[in-house]
């Protein structure tokens, strides 16, 4: 598995989400005006991040699963 392309891109997107929630947590936790006018931004961000990263792990699993 450590040596498979997939799984290090699935890992890094997964990373991403991580970093993108952790930075909307600490600007949300911290409040003021950056906040106001990027929450949403980020929490787009996110979202589309996420989605990759479910989309690469369900293509992992797909492709490398036991069944296969």
């Amino acid at each position: 598995m450590a040596n498979d392309p997939l799984f290090w891109l699935m890992a890094v997107a997964v990373l991403a989400v991580l970093g993108i929630l952790m930075l909307g947590i600490g600007s949300f936790g911290k409040g003021g005006e950056w906040n106001r006018k990027n929450a949403n931004k980020i929490m787009r961000w996110r979202i589309g991040a996420q989605f990759v990263a479910v989309a690469l792990i369900l293509l992992f699993v797909y492709l490398r699963g036991e069944g296969s």
